[in-house]
Formats: C-alpha cells, structure tokens, sequence
C-alpha cells in the first residue's frame, strides 16, 4: 500500500516522532491480558470438563470463573474458555477486534455467573476484567493481519481436530459415572454424534449426560460458528504493488538504483511499498507470520530515507506487526538504527565482482580456468544477451525450462529474487545461456540459465540460477565467467553475485589462530551447511576472487530473532506453512536442485564437488 502527503519530512525527524519510531514500549496491560486469558481458559476449561478439579483445592479459584456446576454451566465454561484461549495471542499483539470480541464475550460470562451460578463475585471478576479492557481501550487499536478464506478451512481443521480430542477427554472424564464399559471406539462415535448435537452410544447416571451432551454441543457449536465467521467475513488480501507503485518505484530506481544492487528486487509484484511524504523514497515490504519484513536499503535519495521509514515503522504500529528488514547495506543499517533506534547484527557478505580486474589468468583463477576450459571442449556454448533482445519464443522456452528445471513447487526466493523471467518491462536485465546439442532435450539445445537484473546503469545483479540434471557439473561457473567476459560490451562494470551468509564466520574460522568459540560457531555453520550450503555457497562465491560487501538484518529486540528468522524462511520458501495441495503438480522426471540468490541462490551440489 501506498500513500503520499504533501510536504517533504525526509530531513530531521523530530524528537517526539524518533521515540516513536523507536518501536513501541512494553505495554504492560496488553501482555497481561493475553497472558490471563491463556490461563484462565485453560483452567475454565479444566473446571468444566474434570468434575473433580470443581472439589479440589482450586475450589475457591474455581467459583470466580464463568461456569462451574450444572450442564449449561459446564458448556458455558468450556465455551469462554476455548475463546479465551483463541483471543489471548490477539489481545497480546494489540488487535482492536480481539479487544471487540473480549469486551462483549465478558459481559456474557458475567451474566452467566450470575444467573446459573448465582456467583457475584464471578461476576464481579467478569466485569473488573471488562473494566480494565475498557480504561485501556487505546493499547488495542491495531488492524487487521491480511487474510483470506483459506483461513475458514484450516479454522475448521485445527477446531475439528481439538473438538475430537477434547470432546475424548470429556466423555472420559466420569468413569464412575458410565454404564457399562465402552469400548474407545464407543466413545470416539458419541464424541462424533455429540458435536453435531445427537445422542451417542455411552450411557451416564446421575445426570451426568446431559453435562456432556452440553459441553459436545457447545464445541460443535463453537467449531461451526467460528468456521462461519472466518468463511464469510470481509478479506483483507495481501497487499500487492499496483501499476503505480510500479511506475513510480522504477522511476526512483532510473536515479537512484546504483546505490544497492537488491534494488530492482523492490519491483516484485508479491510486496507492498510505503513512500515517504515527499515521494523520493520508498520501502517494499511483505507481512509474513506477523512480521513486516523489508529487504535492501530504502529505494530513492537518501536524504528521503527517514521519511519512509517513518511510514514503515507508523504501518508496523499500526498493525502491531514486528518490524525487521533483511540485508540492508552498512549505509542502510546505519539510517535504519539511528532513525528508528532498532538494532542491526551482520547477516553475512555480498560476492561483487569488479569487470575491470576479472580474469581467468593466475593461480587464484587455475580451478575455474580449467573447469570452464573442460566444458567448453565438450561442446558447450554460451550467450549472454539483454532480455529485451531475445525473442518472443526464445523467452518462453527459457520461462518453461527454468520452471522444470527448478524441482520444488514453491518458487523460492524474497531477498535477492525478483520472481519472473523476461518481462516486457524488465528488458535491461541480462541472460545468459548455455547450449549443447542434444536430440533428448524438449528443450532443444539449452542446458542452462543464469539471469541478471539491473544494478543501476553500470551493473547487474544476480537473480536466478538453473539448469538440466543432465548438463556436465560446472554450468553455473560456465555462464558466470561468460557474464562477467560479455560485460564490457553490455557496458556493465560491477557484477553482484551470491550472498553469503556467515561468510566472515566461516573465514575466521578456518584460519591458524582461531578460537575455540570461533572454530564451534564455524563447526555448526558447516553441519547445517549439509541442509543450507552456507559453506559450498561461500567458497563457491571465493572462486570469482569477489570483494565483500557486509549485509545486516536490523530488528527491535533480541527476542523477535527466532520469529524473524522463522518469517524469512518462509518468505525465501524454505518453510512452507500453507495447507498442501491435494493434487500437487506433476513435474518430469528428472529434477533439478533448487537454486538460490541469498539462501535462495544457493549452488548445485556440482559447486560442491568442484
């Protein structure tokens, strides 16, 4: 989403909106809240399943829950606290419709207390909770995630799934109360029919039925209401840049995209933008998992910067979303820290290979000499063109085989991956290709793609790597060395290629001299390079003889880490977290290894091996 104001504030941020964008206190009373709703439903729960617990010592904290004798109170007390559970995550992050939902369900309970259980001081504790809610009705004004109605499906599998399971635990929870002895099979079809409101085949004495009947039906009730409620309410898709973001974006990056080589990566069309007020900057951005997570520095003049990044940090406030931006620039990281007072930790190094001082010539240079010299005499050939002047059947043959060739059915990458191939309006960008004739091949001739997009005027960023399983081991150094050849003649001086992560860690670690804390840190980076090629993406990368340009994740707090790292992944496709396709797509039989660019350009296991 997009706004702009007249007014440019993208000099000095006054002091009162730098404590602001310094990401919000810790307030205290959302937490709270949260916390107590967690709690208290799962003893409201417990004291409406388990007739024991209402006799225990926890008699006396029981009574000033809602519901804790009779059937209805039974149901009632299983009712309010499976919804406090469901609203305590929403009361922690802020949410203004969590606030909603408690304020009216309060009221509820306390009728509830008092009219079923004739419990004032229940009641009491209902409408003392429904006070505090109310006087500290400011801290809960945050909107809504995006969403969609996928979320009604996997409401209504989640919710199923722990109706089933609890509903077990309930028509179990008064075995000297049943007739009989019921087989588990018995109780998993009263438990089935007890949802939908029906009578099941376990028979209780001493009323006992009609407690479990009302506790069932409530939570069928619970599951279908709920489902309903998320299948038919207003979506609030994901925000997506528009033809004008677009437009605008790429004319910020016709001034100003030389200063970041992940600046033409701003332009997928899967994120959303904020513009600073006067519209000479801006910062893409896609919500994952509750996290607000940029990529790159801010697009546009510098001096523009804290201007977005003020509509950045006032977006995630807004929506009470973690804000966190993966691999900024030391520059980027600098503005971002000072003007928003989060912090930054060194994420790895970025390959940039000068034009002007690559040769194939030297000692340095002997492994990747003789690979590419073997390559080529085995036939292979190569061709490095702007995007713009292939043609129209050659971009689809290349947009189809890097679709085979890519070997998971998640496209993978965020960061360092702009998502397409051969667009009309991404005609600067470079490809490169590699042939050998082969009769087996759907697609003719072609073994291999390396894609570039533009780093400014003078330079090209690295975006995509693919190629056939059956092509020799060494395409990717191939097609690079070819790049970085063709240059001059594309008028390209610099050259961004992987980035990788930890590389300073792995470094130093490796030399004579090394700590043993250093030499632990870079023994386990090694291990999950097995899974991640930390490692093979670092030395393979060490191949170019490249200079190191550091990136930083900036974040608010050391404890949102584990949170941000587990969104990134998602948003690289590493982790996938949506429901799985019931008939996934069939792809050929031979299958490539995904490639990566930053944990998404990660090497063939052929890097390995060379």
């Amino acid at each position: 989403m997009s706004a702009t104001v007249d007014g440019d504030k993208s000099g000095s941020v006054p002091d009162r909106v730098r404590r602001v964008l310094r990401g919000p206190r810790p307030e205290v009373v959302p937490s709270l809240v949260g916390t107590a709703c967690t709690l208290v439903g799962l003893i409201d729960i417990a004291a409406g399943v388990f007739p024991r617990f209402r006799h225990s010592r926890m008699h006396s904290l029981a009574e000033v829950l809602p519901g804790s004798t009779g059937p209805f109170a039974a149901a009632l007390s299983l009712s309010v606290g499976v919804l406090l559970l469901l609203l305590a995550h929403g009361l922690k992050r802020h949410k203004r419709r969590a606030w909603r939902a408690a304020v009216i369900l309060l009221p509820v309970g306390a009728v509830g207390q008092f009219v079923y259980r004739h419990s004032v001081i229940g009641a009491l504790v209902s409408l003392l909770l429904l006070t505090l809610l109310l006087r500290h009705r400011s801290e809960f004004a945050a909107l809504p995630d995006p969403r969609s109605r996928w979320k009604a499906l996997a409401n209504f599998i989640l919710m199923g799934a722990g109706s089933l399971g609890l509903g077990l635990v309930i028509v179990s929870a008064h075995p000297h109360n049943e007739v009989g002895s019921p087989s588990l099979t018995d109780r998993l079809e009263h438990v089935l029919y007890g949802l939908f409101g029906f009578e099941g085949p376990v028979d209780y004495a001493d009323g006992v039925s009609w407690t479990v009947g009302y506790s069932l039906g409530a939570l069928g009730l619970l599951t279908a209401v709920t489902t309903i409620y998320l299948a038919f309410r207003p979506e609030h898709p994901a925000a997506r840049l528009t033809e004008d973001d677009e437009r605008r974006l790429r004319d910020l990056l016709t001034r100003h995209g030389g200063r970041d080589s992940l600046g033409h990566f701003a332009l997928r069309r899967d994120k959303a933008v904020v513009f600073s007020p006067s519209g000479k900057a801006a910062v893409t951005y896609r919500v994952v998992s509750g996290v607000m997570l940029a990529s790159g520095d801010p697009i546009g003049d510098v001096e523009a910067w804290p201007g977005a990044i003020e509509r950045f940090m006032d977006e995630a406030k807004a929506h009470s979303w973690t804000p966190a931006v993966m691999g900024c620039s030391e520059t980027g990281g600098e503005v971002w820290t000072r003007e928003t007072g989060l912090d930054a930790l060194e994420l790895g190094d970025e390959a940039v290979v000068d034009v002007a001082d690559f040769s194939l010539t030297g000692r340095a240079m002997r492994n990747v000499r003789q690979m590419v010299k073997r390559i080529e005499r085995n036939g292979y050939t190569t061709r490095v063109r702007r995007a713009r002047d292939l043609s129209d059947e050659e971009l689809e043959a290349i947009r189809l085989a890097a679709a085979d060739w890519r070997g998971t059915d998640t496209e993978r990458g965020f960061s360092m991956a702009l998502g397409r191939i051969g667009d009309p309006a991404d005609g600067d960008a470079v490809i490169a290709t590699a042939h050998k004739e082969d009769g087996d091949s759907p697609y003719g001739d072609l073994k291999a793609i390396i894609h570039f997009v533009p780093w400014g005027p003078d330079g090209m960023s690295l975006e995509l790597m693919r190629r056939d399983r059956s092509a020799d081991p060494g395409m990717n150094e191939l097609l690079i060395v070819a790049a970085l050849q063709a240059s001059p003649g594309l008028k390209i001086e610099r050259v961004s290629l992987n980035f990788a992560m930890f590389r300073s860690a792995l470094a130093r670690g490796e030399k004579i001299g090394a700590g043993p804390v250093l030499r632990m840190w870079r023994g386990l980076l090694v291990f999950l390079s097995r899974w991640f090629q930390i490692e093979s993406l670092y030395k393979f990368n060490a191949k170019f003889q490249p200079r190191w340009e550091p990136r930083f994740v900036v974040f608010r707090n050391t404890r949102d880490l584990p949170r941000i790292g587990f969104a990134a992944m998602q948003a690289e496709g590493f982790v996938n977290v949506a429901l799985p396709r019931l008939f996934p797509r069939r792809r050929p039989p031979r299958q490539p290894r995904p490639c990566a660019h930053m944990t998404v350009h990660q090497p063939e296991r052929e890097v390995q091996a060379a």
